[in-house]
């Protein structure tokens, strides 16, 4: 059974940093990718980043380039994205989902129709 669990959300100020967590469960499929997306409040999900795991190439939304970055750990089975330089309009449920076979990050971006999905996790920055 596929499982992932994020973790690393919390309070921050404007300016502050967090980095966020996706645990997975041990994948059967030799090639897949993690993204990250959020919604907040009354707008739709967003995908924010993503990671392959074929060549390691990665997508970034122009709202979060330059200030996150995405990471993995394959060791621990977990994805990591480093949330520096947040401002309010960061505030959102963040989920991490992951889509077995191939996938091209850097060409497809992270689109919402991905497989697997964690329950998310909350991200608030105050002003």
């Amino acid at each position: 059974e596929v499982q992932l669990v994020e973790s690393g959300g919390g309070l921050v100020q404007a300016g502050g940093s967090l980095r966020l967590s996706c645990a997975h469960s041990d994948f059967t499929f030799d090639d897949y990718a993690i993204g990250w997306f959020r919604q907040a409040p009354g707008k739709e999900r967003e995908g924010v980043s993503c990671i392959s795991s074929s060549d390691g190439s990665t997508y970034y939304a122009d709202s979060v380039k330059g200030r996150f970055t995405i990471s993995s750990d394959n060791a621990k089975n977990t994805v990591y994205l480093q949330m520096n330089s947040l401002k309010p309009e960061d505030t959102a449920v963040y989920y991490c989902a992951a889509e077995p076979g191939y996938y091209f990050c850097a060409g497809y971006g992270a689109i919402d129709g991905m497989d697997y999905w964690g329950k998310g996790t909350l991200v608030t920055v105050s002003s």
